[in-house]
């Protein structure tokens, strides 16, 4: 027991040599985080309930005091969606589905309208189908698909953003 925590100990200072950067690291002064950089983020309306809901997430996580009056970006996002019978029984009919969420992504300079960054994000979740064609139980199944689909995709998109920006500020001060 004592030679692991010596071990620990040991270990410690090395960590502390990697150069890992936490990406959500408070902004000293003069410093821009990448928080400050996704808060200048504007997102562009997205077609459909589901791209409307896709678009709430996404302005909730990166700009929670509310989308820029002048923003220096502008998110534009593309989703399709589709869905795949699975479990087919011998009446041909499905008894469970796959739900696949693909958004495409630019972050465009508002500056020069030039593309900074493209990207796409996907997400696979399944759901049951019930006996019934038209059952409330299959509606709320699909619905909470689409909803975990989706807050996988706006947390994907906001990581991408924020290294993106990351990395940019690292390119900047080198």
């Amino acid at each position: 027991m004592a030679r692991a925590w010596l071990a620990c100990l040991i270990a410690l200072p090395l960590l502390a040599a990697c150069g890992f950067e936490p990406l959500h690291k408070p902004a000293a002064k003069g410093d821009p985080a990448p928080a400050q950089s996704l808060a200048q983020i504007q997102i562009r309306p997205v077609e459909g309930r589901i791209g409307q809901q896709l678009h709430n997430m996404l302005r909730d996580r990166l700009n929670p005091s509310g989308q820029p009056v002048s923003p220096e970006y502008y998110l534009v996002i593309g989703l399709r969606r589709t869905t795949t019978d699975l479990g087919i029984r011998e009446d041909e009919t499905a008894t469970r589905a796959n739900l696949r969420l693909t958004a495409t992504y630019n972050l465009v300079s508002a500056e020069d309208n030039e593309v900074l960054l493209n990207g796409s994000s996907f997400s696979v979740n399944s759901y049951n189908i019930l006996d019934l064609e038209v059952s409330y139980a299959t509606t709320v199944a699909e619905e909470d698909a689409i909803r975990r689909g989706l807050r996988e995709i706006s947390d994907n998109i906001q990581l991408r953003l924020s290294t993106y920006f990351a990395e940019a500020e690292r390119a900047e001060t080198s």
